[in-house]
């Protein structure tokens, strides 16, 4: 495990040194929230009792969603990879004595880990510095913050594990940008609107995917809208997506690299 440690601390360095995006990525994430909590206020405003989520939970979900943006949005997952696999250089890669899908899970994970860290923690410290009603608060128990903190790194194993099969499906397609690999995931995982909000038959089908188990899950546990056994159901749900789809996305591998052609090689 030495070499992909030591590729997880040369990505996740790397990705601290970008600050001056960070913060202009801070501004954009607090006014988007901004935004959305506006927003829905006004449709709460005129029947609280119609929508699947409490207000205090919904502002919860939108402040933890901007906070961790970049550890569960599907996109940026790791262009290099894309780029070695469309350029050719991907031979240089099977050359070196390690796999290759282990190097890219690292550098993935490190990635999303840098760009959290620059921007979480001013979020989360003016979200709970915030008024009512846009104030952040805490999970309603104990019981539901360690579920929470359960639940977090397996979304992001998750969601790594699906950003893998959409560089993989480069082999394939030869495209650098596999748009509806982002679109799908982002919207079935509660990226544009929270999953209770979509109609129930949808809702129910949606909840059983990867999707759900991505950015769905960890917020609305933390926010109390997924409690008690509901919450431990949710986690098992994410324990049993992230172990299918690194399998899927390794036997994708090695399918996939017994068809590499590296031209003039």
């Amino acid at each position: 495990m030495k070499e992909y440690f030591a590729l997880f601390r040369i990505r996740f360095i790397n990705g601290l040194q970008y600050r001056a995006a960070a913060l202009a990525g801070l501004a954009t994430q607090f006014a988007w929230g901004f935004m959305e909590i506006l927003a829905f206020g006004a449709f709460y405003r005129a029947n609280p009792a119609a929508f699947p989520m409490e207000f205090s939970h919904f502002v919860s979900y939108i402040w933890i969603q901007q906070a961790f943006l970049h550890l569960f949005g599907p996109y940026g997952g790791n262009p290099d990879a894309v780029e070695s696999i469309v350029s050719g250089n991907i031979a240089y890669d099977l050359a070196r004595p390690m796999s290759i899908y282990n190097r890219w899970f690292a550098e993935n994970i490190a990635g999303r880990i840098a760009r959290t860290a620059l921007r979480c923690l001013p979020v989360l410290v003016v979200a709970f510095l915030l008024p009512a009603p846009f104030k952040m608060t805490l999970p309603p128990s104990l019981f539901q913050l360690a579920m929470s903190a359960i639940s977090i790194p397996l979304g992001l194993l998750v969601v790594v594990s699906y950003c893998q099969l959409d560089n993989i499906s480069t082999f394939y397609t030869m495209s650098r940008q596999n748009a509806i690999f982002v679109v799908a995931a982002d919207f079935f995982a509660g990226g544009y609107i929270p999953l209770p909000f979509f109609p129930e038959p949808l809702r129910k089908i949606v909840e059983l995917t990867p999707f759900a188990a991505m950015q769905n899950m960890p917020l609305r546990i933390y926010s109390g809208d997924i409690a008690g056994m509901d919450a431990v159901k949710a986690v098992a749900l994410q324990v049993f997506w992230c172990a299918t789809m690194l399998l899927a996305g390794k036997l994708l591998m090695r399918h996939s690299l017994k068809r590499v052609v590296a031209q003039g090689g």
